[in-house]
């Protein structure tokens, strides 16, 4: 299988576009299959992470002028962060490729994909979790952290590819995964499509290439799933899910913690009560496409139950740190939009003291301004520029009755207020709502600085 990855890639002059973790495997790849290649890499810093010195092979196009010279090559393997808008008008869109599109067309057949707005890597590892507990012949790639050219060497012909899928990595796609999970599709990255349509339908993608054979697992609650598939015809076989309806074909909650899978040749039933790390409706939903993947590939019902009753969970993501100071921490950095938000403190419930903003993409927060006022949560803590938005419009609502509003400018400011206004024994919870990119690398650090703020209390 990697001789077809270097029948693709062999004898063509390439571009590396955005050299971060995905673009140095790609450089590693080919360093590795086409040793004698000159890779040109283009990134818009000045300085890459890695010393070229010893690799005379290497072109490099840095800084401002970092998109001058595309027309010059064969090949352009881009990046999932570059955004695909600014390359029109450039170059031949033909000539831009990704690792994701170029790994679909080698492995798709092995690929279970997994895409929606929020609850990607948690249903991805939870799958890949249970197909574990089935066959150690199991990888997991993609937006979880992991660029699939990493574990290229890996994978043989048996091997199952979880595969968690961002928008940004299905835009560029012309292949679709055997097994895609839609999971849902709220408002978010604003700031990097034209629109919301076109957002959607790069999520899409995750099914408009599949065959007959292949299959679609869907959120049948979410109403703008199912628009888009009204919209357009799927040659695939099809499996919803649903939190309100039941199936004759497909996976429903009969009742609290009791899930039901129906096709026409059996009728399966998961206790799934005792799951320790997957609290709230919105994990249930997760469970829900999980075990549809893990049906179709033929997994037995005892299998999955358990492996769903012992999944440990994953950090930044309703993450409970531990009890400080008589308050019960919880990091949900990974919530960055206000739907994740509510979900994260409907779910828990006794949460008193609450942390939000930081990037603005011009996401709506009507939402929030609705819920808010009329939750559990006493105290507000705003930062950054979403903050400062959300606080305005709570104000603007009138509707709030006596909560608390703050505003900080650096996490240094959260011990003493969260200290002297958060009540012993009930939650303080990191749900921001927005993106971490204003104060922060990524969602991770955020969750990892507020870790530290809450074991010093």
């Amino acid at each position: 299988m990697i001789s077809d990855l270097v029948e693709i890639l062999a004898d063509k002059k390439i571009l590396i576009l955005g050299f971060g973790k995905e673009g140095i495997s790609s450089y590693q790849l080919l360093r590795k299959y086409i040793p004698v290649s000159q890779i040109s890499i283009a990134d818009q810093r000045e300085k890459l992470d890695i010393d070229f010195d010893i690799d005379p092979g290497v072109k490099l196009y840095l800084g401002s002028l970092y998109l001058e010279k595309l027309d010059e090559f064969d090949l352009i393997i881009k990046a999932p962060g570059v955004p695909k808008k600014i390359l029109q008008n450039r170059v031949d869109q033909e000539k831009i490729i990704s690792q994701t599109d170029l790994f679909l067309r080698i492995f798709s057949d092995q690929i279970i994909g997994v895409t929606g707005t929020k609850g990607k890597s948690t249903t991805s590892s939870l799958i890949k979790h249970i197909l574990s507990a089935f066959s150690k012949n199991v990888v997991l790639v993609g937006n979880i952290g992991i660029p699939p050219f990493e574990l290229v060497d890996q994978i043989d012909e048996k091997t199952w590819i979880v595969f968690e899928l961002s928008s940004h990595q299905l835009q560029d796609v012309s292949n679709s995964p055997h097994i895609a999970v839609l999971l849902n599709l709220f408002e978010e990255h604003l700031d990097h499509y034209d629109d919301l349509n076109t957002y959607h339908l790069a999520k899409m993608n995750i099914a408009k290439f599949q065959k007959e054979t292949d299959w679609l697992i869907f959120n049948d609650d979410d109403q703008n799933i199912k628009e888009l598939l009204s919209k357009h015809e799927q040659k695939c076989n099809t499996l919803p899910y649903s939190l309100l309806n039941s199936f004759s074909q497909g996976a429903f909650l009969k009742k609290d913690g009791i899930i039901e899978f129906m096709t026409e040749r059996q009728k399966s039933v998961f206790d799934v009560r005792k799951r320790g790390f997957l609290p709230g409706d919105h994990n249930l939903m997760n469970i829900m496409a999980a075990i549809c993947v893990c049906k179709i590939i033929g997994l037995t019902d005892a299998t999955i139950t358990e492996a769903i009753n012992n999944f440990k969970g994953l950090r930044h993501r309703l993450e409970y740190l531990g009890q400080f100071n008589g308050i019960h921490f919880y990091n949900d950095s990974i919530a960055t939009i206000p739907e994740a938000t509510i979900g994260a403190i409907k779910t828990l419930e006794n949460v008193d003291t609450l942390i939000l903003g930081g990037k603005d993409r011009g996401i709506d927060y009507q939402n929030l301004f609705d819920y808010l006022p009329v939750s559990s949560v006493n105290n507000i803590i705003f930062t950054g520029d979403a903050g400062k938005r959300i606080k305005q419009g709570l104000l603007n609502t009138r509707k709030l009755q006596e909560q608390k509003l703050f505003f900080i400018h650096d996490f240094n400011e959260l011990p003493e207020i969260i200290k002297e206004n958060t009540s012993a024994g009930s939650i303080c919870l990191l749900s921001p709502a927005a993106s971490s990119y204003d104060m922060f690398r990524n969602f991770e650090e955020r969750g990892d600085v507020f870790k530290k703020i809450a074991e010093n209390l």
